[in-house]
């Protein structure tokens, strides 16, 4: 699976899990710490939680393992999976933070049909 792929994967697993607003953001002409950024938010930290949860757990249904977890006890966990890092935000954390202005210069990706926007 390549970094696209992989990236339209994780996607296609947070919008079944009902995670809102679901963007990535091509990153590799800014950054040498991954290609591809995605970022998503949760209702509350529950569910941010859960989100996590269930992104990890059906990843390694297709054989693929994050590197590195962070912030299981905040309203922002990042699941690192080498080329594509994941940021799962509370609506707050993801405002405070605002990744997406941080990174407004890279292209946002095309996610197609890898979400419903339900």
């Amino acid at each position: 699976m390549n970094e696209l792929e992989l990236t339209k994967a994780i996607a296609r697993v947070l919008d079944k899990k009902k995670a809102n607003d679901i963007k990535a953001i091509h990153i590799t002409e800014y950054s040498i710490v991954a290609d591809y950024f995605i970022v998503a938010s949760g209702t509350s930290n529950t569910h941010v939680k859960s989100l996590a949860d269930d992104l990890e757990y059906e990843m390694k249904q297709q054989g693929v393992e994050p590197d590195h977890i962070e912030g299981r006890a905040t309203g922002w966990i990042l699941l690192d999976y080498g080329t594509v890092i994941v940021h799962i935000f509370t609506p707050e954390s993801r405002e405070y933070y605002n990744l997406e202005r941080l990174w407004s210069d890279a292209q946002t990706v095309d996610l197609g049909d890898a979400v419903t926007g339900d």
